[in-house]
């Protein structure tokens, strides 16, 4: 079986979309698929290139934006895009950009079996635009997406059954899986290590410095948190807030609400497991998240989540109990949470192992093996 992934931008590793695309496209190769990538050229000239590489196209206005988020729009080059499709049996789609409207466009003339996985929601893209969380371009981007890409499509991957719960209400046709993108995980089960709320707990939050992940709503949540002259908050992560974020943690060191200093960094995955067994608790803070595989992750080794709740939210899927979870975008109810998990050291030890165990059910070995068998429905049904 030959698939061919279709994205803009693969090779940002500070992004959920770009790991994500590698990591299953490594992980079927593995199991006896030959898949391949067409992607905008790799910006490193000395890392992996797509097999189907396309030119950048840097969109008017917008571009210092989506440069700020990692993002590069794919240039529409339809020789590229005939080769790359002549190539494939199924044609893997896992955005609804400008390159996707073309290369479902052609696919369906040529006569082949496409797929898709929902990756982002609207509000994904248009918050990093500056749009605010509610307005009238969501649900046109919406019908856009649905009409031109998706509705096109005989099957979708949905990472999490929030996801195929939106999908199904918004009225897409194709077949709904809820596959998880999965994790990496150690041939034997982890032993949370017992982590004490002193002398200083360590908080982690993971993920991109943008508006839709909403860590500030994490450090508003040190006004309200009985704590936090103890609390150590540590951001992983790079973006366009990075710089008004640390703003704001240097204001709450200076009015005495953080005794200690937040640390900021990008970190690698090895850093970041190691992150995750020493820290007391993981924060989530995303207003709209398909998945959140950095909070899977975490938990893989132990940690403790405290995760943002809502409608566009998939992430908390993952939380096992009420205190794991709290309204997004409140920060005194976060930091009510946070401060239960620290006045509550014997449960918070007990969860970490719960969490590490639960983690064990999105082994990506299990969601390759889904995918491979969504694809060969998907080729039966269109009797290729």
């Amino acid at each position: 079986m030959k698939v061919l992934f279709v994205c803009n931008n693969a090779y940002n590793p500070g992004n959920g979309l770009s790991v994500s695309i590698h990591n299953t496209i490594r992980e079927l190769r593995e199991h006896g698929v030959d898949a391949r990538l067409m992607a905008v050229r790799n910006p490193d000239p000395g890392g992996d290139q797509p097999d189907f590489p396309l030119g950048h196209f840097k969109f008017p206005v917008f571009e210092p934006i989506i440069y700020a988020n990692g993002f590069a729009y794919a240039k529409i080059e339809r020789e590229v895009i005939r080769e790359a499709l002549a190539w494939a049996d199924v044609v893997h789609i896992q955005e609804a950009m400008p390159l996707e409207n073309v290369v479902v466009a052609m696919a369906r003339k040529m006569g082949k079996t496409l797929t898709a996985t929902f990756h982002l929601y609207p509000q994904n893209v248009l918050a990093n635009l500056g749009f605010p969380k509610r307005n009238f371009v969501n649900p046109f981007l919406l019908d856009n997406w649905r009409g031109l890409v998706f509705n096109h499509c005989s099957d979708i991957q949905c990472p999490t059954e929030v996801v195929r719960n939106y999908l199904a209400n918004k009225r897409f046709k194709a077949r709904l899986h809820v596959i998880s993108n999965g994790i990496d995980l150690p041939s034997e089960p982890v032993r949370a290590a017992a982590v004490e709320p002193a002398p200083a707990v360590d908080i982690l939050c993971v993920g991109r410095m943008a508006s839709e992940k909403s860590q500030d709503t994490l450090l508003q949540a040190m006004r309200y948190s009985r704590h936090a002259g103890r609390i150590h908050l540590i951001f992983a992560g790079r973006g366009p807030k990075a710089r008004k974020y640390e703003k704001m943690a240097r204001r709450l060191e200076a009015a005495g609400v953080l005794k200690i200093p937040a640390t900021f960094g990008f970190n690698t995955h090895e850093e970041l497991a190691a992150l995750a067994r020493t820290s007391y608790l993981y924060v989530h803070c995303a207003w709209v998240e398909v998945e959140g595989l950095s909070c899977l992750e975490a938990t893989r080794e132990g940690l403790v989540p405290v995760i943002a709740e809502g409608d566009l939210i998939g992430t908390s899927v993952f939380s096992l109990c009420p205190e794991s979870r709290y309204p997004a975008g409140d920060s005194r109810a976060l930091a009510e949470r946070i401060d239960w998990w620290i006045e509550h050291p014997q449960e918070r030890n007990r969860m970490a192992q719960r969490y590490a165990d639960a983690a064990r059910k999105y082994d990506i070995d299990r969601s390759i093996e889904a995918l491979i068998a969504m694809f060969r429905q998907a080729l039966d049904a269109s009797g290729r």
